[in-house]
């Protein structure tokens, strides 16, 4: 038997010829039974009859004989499927309102909890180490900020993945008039995922500038509310609703900004080499600080052995062959102040 005359359902779902077949044919007869269907179709029709049959489209006809069928109208027999279904989602709205009840039956105990707290002024900063929760309450945030959101993000260019996370959220918060305000590290500006971000958000609004040393990760909510990376912590973020703390937020993001150059959404050759030194003089105050290539790469949001190369290229410039001795001739003079290379531009 061919495989279109076997019965067998397909492999998303349609019925088979054959079904499509007994079932014109049940329709076109008030009642029939299996010998009749094969002998008029000339397949066997067992399999095509349960076939319709578990979908409602045939049922038994009524009298003794259990052989002989009839046609069910789709409509009739799409209710009766989906009859199940249904149900199963009446219970489900059901529970999901009874869940809500529970949960929002809590709402003045919390309410009430942390009015108290505020009043004794427990619970102004708040520790949150699950990344989720973190993503959450920075969604929550945003979608309650009336006036302002400053954000300072060190560590170069975003990765793409939290870049899609956020651009539909900054565009609502931008779209409702809210200000947005964010400084990056100036080597984010080579980074195509952020420029692009930068261009969009731009676009409606937000101001975007870049610096290159000195920033702490961290979120300003109307000046209410701020968030605080968390060292060592990847993931975790301080919750800060003390006034005082978050005044100093918000004072030392304005220094940075002050500070800080705005964003291009395209780079010029001038103003690359511009930044590369502006990083290079950089790298010569931390390196005479005397601290290690990774830790001048993660202050910089650079890769370390981008980091690396600048620093050969500086020891080159200043004729040291070793770390210690570009420290030595890195290092402020007791009189003179401090020694400045300029170091040849990479090639």
């Amino acid at each position: 038997m061919p495989p279109e005359e076997s019965g067998a359902a397909g492999a998303d779902g349609e019925l088979s010829p054959a079904a499509r077949r007994l079932y014109a044919y049940a329709v076109e007869r008030h009642v029939f039974d299996r010998c009749e269907a094969t002998a008029a179709l000339g397949v066997r029709a067992a399999a095509a009859i349960t076939e319709l049959a578990s979908v409602h489209l045939l049922q038994r006809a009524p009298g003794d004989d259990p052989d002989r069928w009839s046609a069910v109208a789709p409509r009739a027999a799409a209710a009766r499927a989906l009859a199940p279904l249904a149900l199963l989602v009446r219970e489900t709205h059901d529970e999901m309102d009874r869940l809500r009840g529970r949960l929002e039956a809590l709402v003045p105990a919390y309410e009430a909890g942390t009015a108290h707290r505020d009043l004794s002024g427990s619970g102004r900063l708040e520790l949150v180490t699950d990344l989720g929760a973190v993503r959450g309450l920075i969604a929550e945030l945003v979608a309650t900020c009336e006036r302002e959101l400053l954000t300072s993000q060190p560590g170069g260019g975003r990765p793409l993945e939290t870049l899609e996370e956020s651009i539909g959220r900054d565009e609502s918060l931008l779209t409702r008039g809210v200000r947005m305000r964010t400084i990056y590290q100036h080597t984010a500006r080579y980074s195509r995922p952020t420029a692009a971000y930068v261009e969009r958000v731009t676009a409606l609004g937000a101001q975007v500038r870049t610096l290159g040393d000195g920033l702490m990760r961290m979120l300003i909510f109307d000046e209410h509310t701020g968030l605080m990376a968390v060292p060592d912590r990847s993931g975790a973020a301080l919750v800060v609703r003390e006034p005082s703390v978050v005044h100093f937020m918000t004072t030392t993001f304005e220094r940075s900004w002050v500070g800080a150059e705005p964003f291009p959404t395209s780079v010029s050759p001038e103003a690359a080499r511009s930044i590369s030194d502006e990083l290079r003089q950089t790298i010569v105050r931390l390196l005479s600080e005397g601290l290690e290539d990774k830790v001048i790469a993660r202050r910089l949001g650079m890769s370390e052995r981008t980091c690396q190369r600048h620093i050969a290229e500086i020891m080159r410039a200043v004729g040291a062959k070793s770390r210690f001795q570009a420290g030595y001739l890195l290092s402020p003079a007791p009189a003179a102040g401090p020694v400045t290379p300029t170091p040849t531009p990479p090639t």
